[in-house]
């Protein structure tokens, strides 16, 4: 088949599965199939050759490669589909003005600025919803998850950064480097939709005023920037600008979701996993267990929930391949109460430990009155400052917006550290815990301090303490956006996501990933699952 068959082909699944997608949106249908683009929503399933839990980019890329194999294969997400408009139009509703579509059955909303200027104007009261965001709390730490059709790939700002292929050998010394930055990084970028900002255009335009000044401030102190990739379409931003096009990353819109633009997995590898016609999606079903048959096959229990969170069904499931794409919370969850609750009692020790925060801490600077950021902001980073090489001190800066409308001079950052500090979690009582304690985060507020201190020294400026609530916090150190590990690869599993003890269970997530890999992860994640499918369909599917 030749490269221009092929694309053609793929744009076509492509065309068939949003079809599929938008046409479940419209007629408000749970299950989403190729026969949901002809108006009939397609029945139940209650088993198939293969099962995928969760359809974030692990689980979307399962999905896509299995469908493409001409497997029979069954996607639960325990989110919604987000392709229905609200009573504005949108779909999403943008940062500054959030409603019950923000967040996962909130009556307030929790951004991860939680004040300005010491002022209670950030959040909101709500109304209970499945909104797209949702913030896991353990003691200590705080985790944000994308919840919908796409998983994190709805609520993040699109960095898609590959690793320092040095750092991701670290890692994953067992791992052949060569071929991932050959095949499967490439084949990531590629299916994800990976772009860059024109270096011309951000030099003038208004948008990106705050990353240029950011970028001023690090050259000041003798640091590099360096420009990273992302998902949202780029042309599609500067035809926002000059307003000709429905503005998203321009209009403040990003943790809560994005109505245009945005590349996100509902637009890529579902899609494309919908229309090749063997991939059936349900919603709104929360799976809360994992067992065997007599015969080896798996045996999923899961919830269905409606608008309130009402539980309305109990459902069971069975199929022969299990593939595990919750993220590192949700999928260590299901395996650890496997484990505890004696359905999986054979499961790895190692189940639950190496997870990580990706050392990330979020902070903000105060600019001088001439070192102004902008009132206009686009809300998709485009620019780190890449201190990584430091060995004393690695430390991967986004340069984050903080779109408010308004000239506030504050330059926000969001620090990867390589912090080696890992957490373990445990099941007990019904719950998902984690071992995480305060110091913990202190290892990684160290190294991003000892960064921004020297660019404040550089630059005469200080922090800003008015951004993470009353306690007058200059570094925000108990949430993270990149929960990586709680199922290792090698250690949980074999080298390939192969759960071990368990024959055709497979984890293809973040939490294979040891807690840390110095850049956002999603790209890493996606050309790891990527690896494991070829594996797989190769060595199992026949088995």
């Amino acid at each position: 088949m030749t490269p221009k068959l092929m694309q053609r082909q793929l744009t076509r699944r492509h065309i068939l599965g949003m079809a599929a997608l938008q046409t479940a949106a419209a007629l408000g249908f749970t299950r989403v199939g190729l026969q949901s683009a002809r108006a009939a929503e397609p029945a139940a399933v209650e088993s198939a050759p293969a099962v995928v839990v969760g359809s974030g980019y692990g689980g979307a890329v399962a999905a896509l490669r299995l469908g493409r194999a001409g497997i029979r294969t069954l996607v639960l997400e325990m989110g919604k589909l987000w392709n229905t408009p609200g009573s504005d139009g949108k779909v999403f509703c943008s940062t500054i003005a959030p409603d019950e579509r923000s967040m996962w059955f909130r009556t307030r909303t929790e951004a991860p600025l939680a004040t300005f200027l010491w002022l209670d104007v950030v959040d909101r009261d709500i109304s209970p919803y499945p909104g797209v965001l949702d913030r896991v709390h353990f003691e200590n730490m705080s985790v944000y998850v994308g919840r919908g059709v796409g998983g994190g790939s709805l609520v993040n700002g699109g960095m898609a950064v590959t690793p320092p292929q040095a750092y991701f050998t670290e890692q994953f010394p067992t791992v052949d480097a060569a071929e991932m930055y050959g095949t499967y990084f490439p084949r990531a970028r590629s299916m994800l939709g990976v772009n860059s900002v024109d270096p011309a255009w951000f030099e003038s335009t208004e948008w990106y005023r705050f990353t240029r000044t950011s970028r001023k401030a690090a050259a000041n102190a003798g640091l590099k920037t360096t420009f990273v990739p992302n998902v949202y379409d780029f042309d599609h931003m500067q035809r926002e600008a000059a307003g000709t096009a429905p503005r998203s990353a321009l209009a403040q819109e990003v943790i809560y979701g994005n109505n245009h633009g945005k590349r996100s997995l509902d637009k890529t590898y579902l899609a494309a996993a919908l229309g090749t016609g063997n991939v059936t999606l349900h919603t709104l079903e929360r799976v809360t267990g994992i067992s065997r048959a007599g015969d080896g096959s798996w045996v999923l229990t899961a919830d269905r929930i409606d608008a309130t969170g009402a539980v309305v069904e109990t459902k069971q499931y069975g199929c022969r391949y299990l593939f595990l794409g919750g993220g590192s919370l949700g999928t260590t969850e299901l395996l650890l109460r496997a484990r505890e609750t004696g359905t999986l009692p054979e499961l790895d020790a190692s189940v639950g430990t190496g997870w990580g925060t990706n050392g990330n801490v979020m902070l903000g600077r105060a600019n001088h009155i001439w070192d102004t950021v902008g009132a206009d902001q686009s809300t998709m980073p485009v620019m780190g400052i890449d201190d990584w090489d430091n060995a004393a001190n690695p430390v991967f800066a986004e340069i984050a917006p903080l779109p408010m409308g308004l000239e506030h001079w504050v330059s926000l950052y969001l620090a990867i550290t390589k912090n080696p500090e890992r957490g373990t979690f445990s099941y007990a009582d019904g719950s998902l815990r984690l071992d995480w304690s305060a110091a913990q985060s202190a290892v990684s507020v160290a190294m991003a301090k000892k960064l921004f201190d020297w660019i404040n020294a550089a630059n005469a400026t200080i922090y800003r303490y008015d951004l993470f609530g009353s306690t007058g916090k200059a570094f925000a150190d108990d949430f993270c956006y990149h929960p990586l590990g709680g199922c290792v690869l090698g250690k949980a599993t074999d080298d390939y996501g192969r759960v071990k003890g368990y024959p055709r269970l497979y984890v293809t997530d973040g939490s294979l990933v040891p807690g840390s890999i110095g850049v956002n992860p999603f790209v890493t994640i996606t050309a790891l699952a990527e690896r494991t499918m070829d594996r797989v369909l190769a060595e199992d599917a026949a088995a």
